[in-house]
């Protein structure tokens, strides 16, 4: 599998040039809870790699509290013959640790 950990700053800077789509595979209750403006829910329960939204010309890549989820998350894209390599590696919880903006819509 081919892996890539992104950090803080290749995802501010993905989100804010347009060329990440952010997918977060925490739980509803908890994208509900906060999540990183930009991104949109695709719970790693009920994962299904035919349900990830189209994007045209952008990177999709996985997150969710630190991790661990979004590891699993390609994986499964990857099986299912996606060309996904990439996650924020260190989560929600990196985010918020640093003092960046949430979003509660």
């Amino acid at each position: 599998m081919t892996m890539h950990d992104l950090d803080i700053d290749d995802l501010k800077a993905g989100l804010a040039d347009g060329s990440i789509l952010l997918v977060d595979v925490r739980e509803p209750h908890e994208f509900a809870a906060g999540h990183i403006p930009g991104a949109v829910s695709l719970p790693l329960s009920r994962f299904d790699p035919a349900e990830l939204p189209s994007a045209p010309g952008r990177r999709v890549v996985f997150s969710c509290a630190a991790g661990v989820r979004s590891r699993h998350a390609l994986a499964f894209a990857q099986s299912a013959g996606l060309d996904i390599d990439s996650h924020y590696a260190g989560g929600f919880k990196d985010w918020t640790t640093r003092g960046e903006p949430i979003s509660h819509d």
